[in-house]
């Protein structure tokens, strides 16, 4: 009986498995004040990922007890919906969920004057609708914008993006396939105007010149997507501007 031959995630002519180069973001739509109820939020749809995230604040802490006399505790829930992967999730959060909420509130912390709200809370809910990997990514930059719709003052956007290796080849935004069948993945968070990196992990191996090569192409990768981020909050004051006119 022959074995199955595995399937390779990047060809010959180093174009991968859904049609990408090598060095190219998957399709992007950002949206930004999609929701009415929230005092911030956003969306985001990178390949068949599909998040939203929500802002509120800054408002009172409660319980009490946890709010800080220097500045804003700001506070993150990254949830999975039970239908955003194939095998049904079960809506408890889970120990990942729970590490990517503290890993993704770490990597916005730095943008964001906590110091100007004593003693509030600022809390960002992010949730996945659909997801096809680099969601902590997606949720990140989706996360960014709901806060600057909220209106908290920050010193910078915060964008996000993976780069890794697949098939012994340097790629940049990663499938959830290509995620669980390369060798390595490296998701980055970036403050662009201060070229100022608040996130980086590493699963799996790469040389010292693959790492060096992968972050330059992922800082390039955070650039595009950075300047789809502006679009997106600069459609929704045009949005504004032409009803107000009318």
């Amino acid at each position: 009986m022959s074995r199955k031959k595995p399937e390779k995630l990047v060809d010959e002519n180093d174009v991968r498995i859904d049609g990408r180069k090598l060095n190219e973001l998957r399709p992007i739509k950002i949206e930004v004040a999609v929701l009415g109820n929230a005092d911030g939020s956003a969306y985001i749809e990178q390949g068949k990922n599909k998040i939203l995230a929500a802002v509120y604040g800054p408002k009172e802490v409660h319980p009490r007890h946890l709010a800080l006399p220097d500045r804003a505790l700001l506070r993150c829930r990254y949830h999975m919906a039970p239908f955003s992967v194939e095998e049904r999730k079960s809506p408890a959060p889970s120990r990942r969920e729970m590490e990517l909420s503290k890993v993704i509130r770490e990597a916005l912390e730095p943008s964001v004057f906590v110091e100007y709200y004593p003693r509030t809370s600022v809390d960002i809910f992010i949730e996945v609708l659909q997801a096809d990997g680099g969601t902590r990514c997606a949720g990140i930059t989706a996360a960014s914008l709901a806060l600057a719709d909220a209106g908290i003052p920050m010193r910078d956007l915060v964008v996000a993006c993976a780069g890794g290796k697949v098939d012994g080849r340097l790629v940049l935004d990663l499938t959830d396939t290509e995620d669980k069948k390369g060798e390595a993945d490296v998701p980055l968070a970036l403050m662009p105007n201060f070229n100022a990196i608040t996130l980086l992990q590493m699963d799996g191996s790469l040389t010292i010149d693959e790492f060096e090569k992968v972050i330059s192409l992922v800082l390039d990768g955070c650039k595009s997507l950075h300047a789809l981020q502006k679009e997106a909050l600069k459609s929704k004051y045009v949005a504004v501007k032409e009803v107000v006119e009318e």
